[in-house]
């Protein structure tokens, strides 16, 4: 009898020290780290790499090329067709020139100048014309994009293989069955993806709100220090609805010190979210979500100066201006009466 109460001291402190490592695991930059390390190592997605980036204020450390992103705001909402142009065109502007090789000998077969592939004004409409040619062989949008950006040869021998296991023509599984040689194609062919998704998403909250502070290198109002600012803040009161930009599942759903209460929404095609300093979170992780949903309200949580919300957006692994793919607004659905 003497030992039970030291014995159910160890089974207390077993069960404190468990739930410590938990808490490291899922809200501090060395646990985000460790979650980074392992859904590498085995080849999962994780949701450490938002959280990462606004612990740490830099971009993705995927060594691929930069994105590209608009020069200057676009002057309306684009079409399905037009963002997968574009994004077309700003891939291959930040790729290499190696890389871009296939769109070019593409574009001399179709009678279209090289160099207007790269331009800023031209350059959408001169690889909308490529995705037109490649269309009728290549109909889906991830196997036209492995066709122009591998060549048609390689594509075409991808999309039989995959077609002959039976599955969908996902980009993925298209890359997988390129020939040694080709992962530039690959990269180029994802962050084309990733940035006409993006020229598609919603707003997190009502178009009027103010931007307190931009995406971009700033003073850091509690650090007191230069530091990189991987989203914008959108100020709004408190309890403001928050909603989902796109279509996706709730990757990341609680809270830490730095974000506040935060979700972190994965849209698929490389496209993830982020939704900082918030009072109260309206789904859980897992859940799938839909464009326009309310899925928190906004706060004041977390490392933060007043009400707002810090909205997030990564492509490919590394934050990008959300500012810059806002003309893409699109209506979102209604929320639904609670």
């Amino acid at each position: 009898m003497a030992m039970f109460p030291r014995q159910a001291k160890g089974l207390l402190d077993f069960c404190m020290a468990t739930l410590c490592l938990w808490a490291a695991y899922h809200h501090t930059p060395a646990g985000a780290l460790v979650r980074k390390a392992t859904a590498w190592a085995t080849g999962t997605r994780s949701s450490a790499r938002p959280l990462l980036a606004y612990y740490d204020g830099v971009s993705g450390t995927s060594l691929s090329p930069p994105l590209m992103a608009p020069d200057v705001p676009l002057s309306r909402a684009l079409t399905d067709a037009e963002a997968l142009a574009w994004g077309t065109h700003l891939a291959l502007k930040g790729a290499q020139v190696r890389a871009r090789q296939p769109a070019l000998e593409l574009a001399a077969e179709l009678g279209v100048p090289a160099a207007s592939l790269l331009d800023p004004q031209t350059g959408p409409a001169a690889a909308r014309s490529l995705h037109t040619a490649l269309s009728k062989d290549f109909p889906g949008e991830e196997a036209r994009l492995t066709a122009l950006f591998a060549g048609r040869v390689p594509a075409r021998y991808a999309l039989e293989r995959v077609e002959a296991e039976g599955g969908a023509p996902t980009l993925e599984r298209l890359s997988g069955q390129l020939p040694p040689g080709f992962e530039d194609a690959s990269v180029g062919a994802a962050q084309a993806l990733a940035l006409a998704t993006a020229f598609g998403l919603a707003w997190p909250v009502h178009e009027s709100a103010r931007v307190t502070s931009p995406f971009g290198d700033r003073f850091h109002p509690v650090l007191g220090r230069r530091k990189m600012h991987t989203g914008v803040d959108l100020g709004v009161p408190v309890g403001t609805p928050v909603v989902a930009v796109a279509d996706g599942v709730v990757r990341r759903a609680s809270e830490d010190a730095v974000n506040g209460r935060v979700l972190v929404v994965d849209h698929g095609r490389g496209v993830t979210t982020a939704y900082c300093h918030n009072s109260e979170l309206l789904v859980k992780v897992g859940q799938r979500v839909r464009r326009g949903e309310r899925v928190a309200h906004s706060g004041n949580t977390g490392r933060s100066t007043g009400p707002h919300l810090h909205y997030q957006l990564e492509l490919a692994a590394r934050p990008m201006d959300p500012l810059k793919f806002r003309t893409a607004l699109r209506p979102v659905a209604k929320d639904p009466a609670p």
